[in-house]
């Protein structure tokens, strides 16, 4: 599936921070001194996993992506050139994504390339990337994506930052053992082996590790031998549907010990598929889902008000954890084809020098050892109180 946004004229809020972001970055690069003359629309590829098992993701990614894309259109593209986005659903799979971004790169041409939605379609897109010197933006959260790139970044937050999260907390509450059924794609491998690590320093470990498909709809046997684990606290670790899924197979079993969630449960198709299982969970997020609870002096509430106000009026509801990924790699890629233009190479070094970014997923500082460039600090731990996510106060 090919999209192709070229400019519809919808009057958003969003304006002034996307020509802010590319005026920025001209003033950094003194214009368009030391680069070539370039003319001809900026191609922005994007593989997002629209359909399948990824889709919860990939939906409001590439409805954020034609938003901007859209409105950038609208307001004189880049330096007046047009912005064309292409966007290929890559199906939730690895080789949907390999034939995806090989696509985007000979045929398409693209100048830089967001994507995919999910961890393993992400990795299959790495070596691509790399070898084509094209950069590209993950919007995937395992830090084997960025480990040792080059060429490749990210915006969702590493696990190991939300680990760092879980831990802390479980540590404080007097925890020292976890037991972690766990998405058995790309997004939960590692998972285990990080708990240990920085677990080690707190004395606490994982004790049982049971796995799911992404597609997983019967979670009786994993949740079973979770509880017969008998751990202080337990994870379940996956995306919705299936995370959501999870969650219910666990109340059914009246299992009362705590239970965390990652990351990857912040949208409404959590909430609805949990439902009053979802109550009491603790899970460490980014700061949109909880936009409204935020303190006034938060330096990311504008920023993410503003893209939530946009997103909403655009599609009658708010936006997820995911959609703020999406804007957030949109708006890196802006930036970084403002300040360089085209050429590959003068894109990755801008990429890679990003410091005090301001965005939807956290504040960003990227450098040559880390292509993420987020910390614990970027997210919050919420619970969810009668079907809705609630900041804990810290």
């Amino acid at each position: 599936m090919v999209l192709r946004a070229s400019g519809r004229k919808a009057a958003l809020a969003l304006t002034a921070a996307i020509m802010v972001l590319a005026g920025c970055a001209e003033e950094q690069s003194g214009g368009d001194e030391g680069r070539a003359e370039e003319s001809g629309p900026v191609v922005i590829g994007a593989v997002l996993d629209i359909t399948g098992a990824g889709a919860s993701l990939g939906v409001p990614e590439r409805d954020t992506l034609e938003l901007l894309a859209d409105q950038l259109n609208a307001d004189g593209g880049i330096d007046g050139r047009e912005v064309e986005l292409i966007i290929e659903d890559n199906a939730s799979t690895e080789d949907g994504a390999a034939r995806a971004i090989n696509k985007l790169i000979t045929e398409d041409q693209v100048d830089i390339i967001l994507g995919a939605s999910r961890t393993g379609p992400s990795l299959a897109m790495r070596p691509i990337a790399e070898s084509s010197e094209i950069p590209m933006i993950s919007l995937a959260a395992n830090q084997a994506i960025v480990d040792g790139s080059e060429w490749v970044f990210k915006t969702a937050q590493n696990d190991s930052v939300v680990i760092e999260n879980i831990v802390a907390d479980a540590a404080d509450k007097g925890y020292s053992t976890l037991a972690l059924a766990r998405d058995a794609s790309g997004f939960g491998e590692g998972v285990e082996e990080l708990f240990n690590s920085i677990g080690e320093e707190f004395g606490i470990s994982v004790i049982a590790t049971e796995s799911f498909a992404p597609d997983a709809t019967d979670f009786t046997a994993q949740m079973v031998n979770i509880r017969d684990a008998g751990a202080d606290a337990n994870i379940i670790w996956g995306i919705p549907p299936a995370a959501g899924l999870a969650q219910v197979a666990y109340r059914q079993l009246g299992i009362e010990t705590p239970v965390y969630q990652s990351h990857g449960i912040g949208n409404q198709v959590f909430l609805d598929t949990a439902g009053a299982a979802a109550d009491g969970l603790v899970a460490p997020l980014g700061r949109l889902v909880v936009r409204d609870q935020l303190p006034d002096d938060d330096p990311q509430k504008e920023v993410i008000t503003a893209f939530a106000d946009a997103y909403e009026a655009e599609y009658g509801a708010g936006p997820s954890t995911f959609a703020g990924h999406a804007y957030d790699g949109f708006q890196l890629a802006v930036q970084a084809l403002a300040e360089a233009g085209t050429d590959g190479q003068a894109m990755r070094e801008y990429l890679e020098g990003v410091t005090d970014y301001i965005g939807v997923s956290g504040t960003f500082t990227m450098s040559a050892d880390d292509h993420s460039g987020l910390t614990a600090e970027d997210l919050v731990l919420v619970t969810v109180e009668n079907g809705e996510f609630t900041l804990i106060e810290s």
